[in-house]
């Protein structure tokens, strides 16, 4: 014989939420939820469990969307790419145990990527502390490392100010994530409202658009305006911090050629005077003035060892920390990169005489030539026929694909690589890749957020098939909230990018050990989810693929997979030179 327990209705919950709001009574969870609230935050991305449904509560009283995904690690990588699209506040909650553990790598990702999320994960009650509790682990010290902030909280009364502390932290400087564990007790807990802090929204804020020292300002533009072949490079942070319209006045009004990586692709069209991007390495080997705004100097950059040193290197950074890292500067400027590229350029741009803006043209007119011959060289695989695909083949055809709202979004190690090639989104922000961490398995997460962020604009994700393999399942969550998206997989059965280098270096019998898998109609995956697939195995079906694709998911609401594949033999450049280790 059983007992049925009945669940309070729906009805009877809201009596009690209200009776609780008269008599001035709110709990943990509830602090949470408001606390987001007064942040910005207006999604969180999560998994269930019972240390963390208070929080759920609390955000239904507020107003705030609950997208419950399939894994903590996709969660994670959502709340990183709704930060990059939105300039919010990111947000993802997991429960105890192997809820944080699995949402770390996404957590690191938005580390080395600088993006701000803010962790808020559970924990076991206080009076269980210690004595082995369900899914106990030692959380806090386990985020500490990749993380700008981390820390308990040990007080229903300080829930609110804790949340706001972590969020100052993670727009402190370089933005980067925060961690909050907070148990269940103190989340449970019922307190008086008077007793809870709760920071009042805009009370407690500074302005980050700081220029730095002002001399340095005046330095860097007697730099520029003496400068006949200058470069500048920008970085994530120049998207990020929402400087991107700073920048492209900043390259006008001084006439400076401007390459751009991560978010910042697309700030300027091609076709734009101003816009280079296969020329960088020929213009840091030849100007005389490198400006690099906003990127480290990490292994995408060589470690800065790729620029000459017979050129004056100025570094805008929002870290201090980062400036001069790696590589000896000329000069370095800590601060917002708007709000100093405003400044330069307020103060520089009347003093560059006819002269000198002729010299500048004469510059950029030698990078443009120089663009068109290595464009002709890339167009015999850009368009090439062969069977298999030709991956530059899908990689150009994915860029004329492209419409001005499409956001593209690279999952992979080679494809994605060879891909950047091709591939020019048409506005800033609409480029989004793992980052350093070179994460796989980010598509769907940051497909699901940008779609959430921008339900107006395309989404598109290029995977491979082994980061599809990783994350795919969540195209059902990214569907079930109204977020459908195409999905293309670069499919050639390998981990490619890894495959190389065990064939370079130990041979082809041993260099297929590790790194080979399944050949997998990836197609049924939409499909089975109850949107569209198809398979692609000629060149010329890609485009029209594509375009079915596009419609079915205007028609149905679902998401696409288009499995198309590409010549397992074929490599990018970076993969043959084994640059990322170097």
């Amino acid at each position: 014989m059983s007992t049925v327990i009945e669940k309070p209705s729906a009805t009877a919950h809201d009596t009690l939420a209200q009776k609780s709001r008269d008599e001035g009574i709110v709990s943990g969870g509830h602090l949470v939820a408001r606390a987001l609230k007064n942040e910005g935050v207006d999604t969180v991305f999560t998994l269930c469990g019972g240390h963390i449904i208070d929080i759920y509560d609390g955000c239904l009283d507020e107003g705030i969307r609950i997208v419950d995904v399939r894994h903590e690690q996709t969660a994670a990588h959502a709340a990183d790419g709704y930060a990059r699209q939105t300039g919010k506040l990111g947000c993802v909650v997991t429960t105890a145990g192997p809820g944080c553990t699995n949402a770390v790598t996404g957590v690191a990702t938005a580390f080395r990527s600088e993006s701000p999320i803010l962790h808020i994960g559970g924990q076991s009650s206080l009076t269980q502390h210690r004595m082995g509790s369900l899914q106990d682990l030692p959380h806090v010290d386990m985020m500490t490392p990749i993380t700008k902030f981390a820390s308990g909280v040990f007080s229903t009364e300080r829930v609110a100010d804790m949340v706001a502390m972590a969020a100052r932290e993670c727009f402190a400087g370089a933005y980067g994530p925060a961690y909050l564990e907070i148990p269940r007790d103190i989340l449970d807990a019922e307190i008086p409202l008077e007793k809870a802090r709760i920071p009042e929204p805009g009370a407690y804020r500074m302005s980050t658009r700081s220029v730095g020292d002002p001399a340095d300002v005046e330095r860097l533009a007697d730099i520029l305006v003496d400068s006949e072949r200058p470069a500048v490079l920008f970085g994530q942070q120049v998207w990020a911090s929402g400087s991107h319209e700073a920048a492209i006045a900043f390259v006008r009004a001084l006439d400076i050629p401007a390459y751009m990586n991560g978010a910042s692709r697309g700030m300027l069209p091609e076709g734009d005077p101003h816009h280079f991007d296969r020329t960088r390495s020929d213009a840091f080997k030849e100007a005389d003035v490198i400006l690099i705004v906003g990127t480290p100097f990490d292994f995408r950059m060589g470690y800065g060892r790729r620029i000459s040193n017979e050129a004056t290197l100025v570094q805008i950074d929002m870290s201090y920390a980062t400036v001069g890292k790696n590589r000896d500067i000329s000069l370095g400027l800590a601060g917002d990169p708007g709000a100093i590229l405003s400044a330069v350029a307020d103060a520089a741009s009347a003093r560059i005489d006819r002269g000198a803006r002729q010299k500048r043209q004469e510059w950029m007119a030698k990078l443009r030539g120089i663009e068109a011959v290595k464009l002709e060289r890339l167009m015999p695989m850009f368009t090439s026929e062969a069977s298999p695909i030709h991956p530059y083949r899908l990689a150009w055809e994915i860029n004329e694909f492209l419409g001005d709202d499409t956001i593209y979004i690279g999952d992979g190690g080679d494809i994605v690589t060879i891909s950047a090639q091709a591939v020019r989104p048409r506005n800033p922000g609409q480029w989004m890749d793992p980052g350093a961490l070179g994460s796989l398995g980010v598509g769907t997460g940051f497909a699901m957020a940008a779609k959430l962020a921008h339900p107006q604009k395309e989404v598109v994700c290029l995977y491979g098939d082994g980061s599809f393999g990783m994350t795919a399942f969540d195209m059902e969550t990214a569907q079930r909230f109204g977020a459908p998206y195409l999905a293309i997989v670069g499919n050639n059965s390998a981990m490619n990018q890894i495959r190389y280098g065990q064939m370079a270096k130990y041979g082809e019998q041993r260099g297929n050990i590790g790194n080979k898998l399944g050949d997998v109609e990836f197609s049924h995956f939409g499909t089975m989810i109850g949107g569209y697939g198809e398979e692609v195995r000629e060149a010329s079906e890609i485009g029209p693929a594509l375009r079915r694709a596009r419609e079915a998911i205007a028609a149905t609401g679902k998401c696409a997979v288009v499995n198309v594949w590409v010549d397992p033999n074929e490599y990018a450049p970076g993969t043959k030179a084994q640059t990322m280790y170097k």
